[in-house]
Formats: structure tokens, sequence, C-alpha cells
């Protein structure tokens, strides 16, 4: 299926489409792809804010903006491979029986499952600015990321 339909389709049976998504055995390119998809994503969010900075004070460029946001976003590729692993460590100190490429894929999947409100993020704060309207947006957003990689994490540590 379509990262666009999976997506859909997660927020009506999000561990169906995690058992799919592992079903197709283990793939590493895959698991990073879908972490590259979120940043990606992210990234493209971040633009609409960088436009408003730019165009509300012109002696800031918008070129170095982005430049700064793309590079914060590829910093955090260790740091999420790190907390996957954390993950991992907290679902085996629990009796949990996943596997660390399960933890990933949980992981980085519901980072993917997220972007339609990380994109809504960057909307809100391009057109609202700072605000209770973004800060009530993006805790949406991060419950949805919970709400999400739970889900996922359940679906792995049972061995389902």
């Amino acid at each position: 299926m379509a990262v666009t339909s999976d997506i859909v389709e997660s927020w009506r049976r999000p561990r169906q489409v995690l058992r799919r998504h592992l079903a197709r055995g283990r793939s590493e390119a895959f698991a990073f792809s879908l972490l590259f998809v979120f940043l990606l994503i992210a990234f493209i969010a971040q633009y609409p804010g960088a436009a408003r900075v730019t165009a509300l004070n012109p002696e800031v460029p918008m070129a170095p903006q982005l430049l700064a946001k793309a590079l914060g976003l590829l910093a955090t590729i260790p740091l999420f491979y790190g907390l996957a692993a954390l993950s991992r460590l907290v679902g085996k100190a629990m009796g949990g029986q996943g596997t660390w490429y399960g933890a990933r894929l949980a992981l980085f999947w519901a980072l993917v499952a997220v972007t339609p409100f990380v994109l809504l993020v960057g909307m809100v704060a391009a057109l609202i600015g700072p605000g209770l309207q973004l800060t009530v947006t993006g805790g949406v957003a991060f419950a949805a990321f919970l709400f999400q990689w739970l889900l996922g994490l359940t679906v792995i540590e049972q061995g389902e």
C-alpha cells in the first residue's frame, strides 16, 4: 500500500498497519526510509514558519533559517535510534517479547503516522505565530504521536 493510505488506515486500525509492516520481513532500509520520510515532511513543515519570520523581519534571510532547521533535523537521527533502543530495553525489562528492529519500526511508523499533524503545526506557526494556538496544536500532535507509538510498542512487545 501507499504510505498515505497506511497513514489514514493507522488512525482506524493502527495495530494491523504495524503488523503488515512487520510481515514484510526485516529491512533496515525500509525502517530508515520511514524515518527519512518523517524528517523530510518535518523539514517541509518548517518552511512556512521561516517565510513568516523573513516577511516580518527582512534582515533575517530564509536560506540560513532553513539550513539550520535541516541540520537540526538531521542531528535527531541518532536520537531517534537511541529512543527506539531505550524503548526496547524498557520493554525487555517488563518482560516484552519484542525485537530491536520492531522497536525501531514502531517508533518510526508512529512518526510517519503523525506527519499530518506536523504539517498542521507548521501551518499554525506560519499563519498565527507563537501563542496558545501553536502550543495546543503541538500538544495534540505530541499526544497523537504517543498514542501511535505506545500502540505500536504493545504490538511489538506482546509478540502479536
